[in-house]
Parts: C-alpha cells; structure tokens; sequence
C-alpha cells in the first residue's frame, strides 16, 4: 500500500510537473500536449509484454524497476537543463523512454489487491484502494504544483524522481509474495503477451471498458493541457492555483467513492459508470464556460465526484468478469487500452486550444457524453449476459515456498 500510494504520487506529479515545465520552458501548449503524450503513450504500447512479465515474475522486483526507471528519465531531464543543452525533442524521447515500465507498476500493484483480499470485501477493498489514489491526486498535483511555482520548474521534476526513489526503496525488504501464476508461462513471452492482448478482446466486459474508458479519458488528457493554460492565463493565477484545483477534484472523488463502496456495487456497475461519465461531461460543459474562479472550483468538484461511481463500478465488474490466472495480463493490456485516451487528449490539446479554451473544453465535454453511450453500448449489464470467464490452459507450474505454506494453512483452517 505504500508503495502502490508513493508510485501513484510520482505519477500525479510527473503529468502536471511535466506540462508546466513544457510550457515554461518552451511557450507552447502543443509541445505541452505531445509530452504527456510521449510520457503516456509508449507504455500502452508495451502493456501485453509488461501484462506477460507480471504473470510469470514477481511483481513487486517489476514495480522496483519502473520507480527506477521513471526516476532516472526525471533526473536526466534535470540534469540537461542544468547544463542548457535539453530541448523539446531530447524531453518528448526522454519522457517516452521513462514511460515504457508504467504498466508494471501500475498493473502489477493493482492486481495484488484481489488476490489479497477475499471476495466478499472486493466492493470495500476497492473502495480504500479508490482512496489511494485520491490521496495521491490530493498530495501529488498540488505538491508538483506548488514546488513549481514556488522553488522552480526543474525543481518539480526533481522533487518527483525523489518520490519514486522512495516508492522503490518501501519495497527493498518486502518479501515474494504467493498469487495466481500464469498457467500458459510455458509458452514463450510473445505468446503469453499475445495471450493477454486476445483475451481482453475476446471479453465482452474489458473490451468494452477498454473502449469507454478509453473515451472518457481522451476528455481527460485535454483537461491535463486545458486546466493550467485557464487557470494561468485567463485567471492571471499561479501554478500553485492548478494544484489547489487538482486536490479539490480527487478530495470530492474519494468521499463518493468511500460512500459508494461500502454501500456495494454488484448488479449497478454499469449504472455507476454511465452516472459519472454524465457528470464528467457536465463538469467540462461548465468549465468552457466558466466566468471566473469560483465557478471553475464548483466544476472541478462535479469532475472529480464523477470519478467516484466511474473508478468503483469499473473495478469492481473488472474484477468479478476476469479469471484470476489472467489478472496480470488482462489487467496490464486493460489499463493500458483504458488510458490510451488520455495522451490522444493531450496531443490534440494544443490545436483545440489554439482554436480557443472553449472549443477545447466542449470537445472534451463531448468525449465525456459519448463515452456514457458507449458504456451502455458495449458493456454487458450482468454477469450472466458477459458469460463465463475464460479459463487459460492449464501447465505445471513449480509451487514457490510461500503457496506450498499458504495451501498448508488453508488445508488447516
């Protein structure tokens, strides 16, 4: 948990401290986009591979090596602009490569929780792990925001490797811990990656997430770009401002998504998402047309509630439809193909915000209602209409020391 919550920390930080040090440092809302776009997209990419690797090693060595590598490209950037020698294709490369290992991370944290907590408690276990990441969207993006405005750019960058280094260093001492093996990890890693990729388009349910999410987050990725050039230009505020702005939209996610998973979600999953993803579009509605600061704070509360029903309904009807031998592979391709959209929204931010802040926001406005219509769509509203889950191969598989100790205490209880 502290390393799923200082990883998810890091990563508030590195979209917003990397589109205000673009837009500082080179003047322009489209180098901006594309950067979070080369920061994104590389590790969609690679999430079968990545899916592929979570299922045959241990996750936690995974997740070592992405905190590693995302802080490495970080204090590299810092380090060329010290030395005056970094511009805008050294960053967009440098912020592509350290992309590569997100899935392992992301994934690989994810899919511990439902093999850790037992199934009754998926709705609450979600719910508290919907809460790590609104303390990381409260902590992360203002505190990105804040050392930028108040220390320096670079200095935010800085600030976030160091957050990944202590991410990586939480897990030195943790012992391998026993989960679901890939029951094809005979096959080759292609084979198994391909495995995962043909999975999740073969299941109803992540596929059609997979396209929802994927939408609604295009919406997303042009707020990423959109919010700081409102709030800096527009407004006349600082780059504190568009931390605060952050914080206050994950604080009002977590409250509704604390609410919501205790009061349970199954058989309201897809209701759940549709609810938010209408209030998302909502929000940016009211944002394009925002008069002045107070109005865009209400929005950022209905944009960051509307996460709530979204993120607990989605993971919970992910977790119920998907075989627990599939979770690192159906989980890492899934994410990923979920967060596709929002590098696609960051690239295209610039021109949509050349053509005015509010032709930008209403497009993503209409990413977010469009994306409500594919959820109804696509996404089988019960389990009995998504079907059985599919079960991969079975192939031996060596029992490690801590299943052979776990099935013992389980024969014993």
């Amino acid at each position: 948990m502290v390393a799923a919550l200082l990883g998810r920390i890091g990563s508030q930080m590195w979209a917003i401290a990397l589109v205000l040090f673009a837009l500082q440092r080179f003047h322009s809302p489209a180098i901006a986009g594309i950067t979070v776009f080369a920061g994104a997209f590389p590790g969609v990419v690679v999430s079968p591979l990545a899916g592929a690797l979570l299922d045959r090693n241990g996750r936690v060595r995974l997740m070592m090596l992405d905190y590693s590598v995302a802080a490495g490209a970080l204090t590299l950037i810092v380090v060329l602009t010290a030395t005056g020698v970094l511009n805008a294709g050294l960053l967009i490369g440098i912020a592509a490569i350290g992309s590569l290992t997100n899935p392992l991370s992301g994934a690989g944290a994810r899919t511990l929780f439902p093999v850790m907590v037992p199934h009754h408690l998926w709705d609450r276990a979600n719910a508290a792990d919907s809460t790590g990441f609104v303390l990381a969207a409260v902590i992360g993006a203002p505190l990105a925001a804040v050392v930028a405005g108040l220390v320096g750019r670079p200095a935010a960058l800085a600030a976030t490797a160091a957050v990944f280094v202590a991410a990586g260093l939480s897990l030195l001492r943790m012992p391998p811990l026993p989960g679901p093996r890939a029951r094809s990890s005979s096959r080759s890693l292609a084979s198994d990656a391909w495995a995962g990729l043909a999975h999740v388009a073969r299941n109803p349910t992540l596929r059609g997430i997979a396209v929802s999410i994927a939408v609604s987050n295009v919406a997303s990725g042009l707020l990423i770009v959109a919010l700081p050039v409102l709030v800096l230009d527009r407004f006349d505020q600082n780059a504190a401002m568009v931390g605060v702005l952050w914080a206050i939209s994950a604080a009002s996610g977590g409250t509704v998504s604390l609410a919501l998973g205790h009061r349970g979600t199954q058989g309201r999953e897809r209701r759940l998402m549709v609810a938010g993803l209408l209030a998302m579009g909502v929000a940016l509605a009211l944002l394009a047309v925002a008069p002045d600061l107070a109005v865009v704070t209400v929005a950022m509360l209905v944009y960051g509630g509307s996460g709530g029903p979204l993120n607990v309904g989605m993971w919970s009807m992910r977790q119920r439809r998907t075989d627990p031998a599939w979770y690192g592979r159906a989980m890492a391709v899934s994410m990923s193909l979920n967060s596709v959209g929002t590098p696609i929204g960051s690239a295209v931010a610039g021109p949509l915000i050349g053509a005015g802040l509010l032709v930008a926001l209403a497009v993503a406005a209409g990413f977010a209602f469009a994306a409500s219509a594919v959820t109804v769509l696509l996404i089988p509203g019960s389990d009995r209409e998504a079907g059985p889950p599919e079960v991969p191969r079975p192939v031996e598989v060596p029992r490690t020391a801590p299943e052979a100790e776990l099935a013992e205490l389980r024969t014993a209880r």
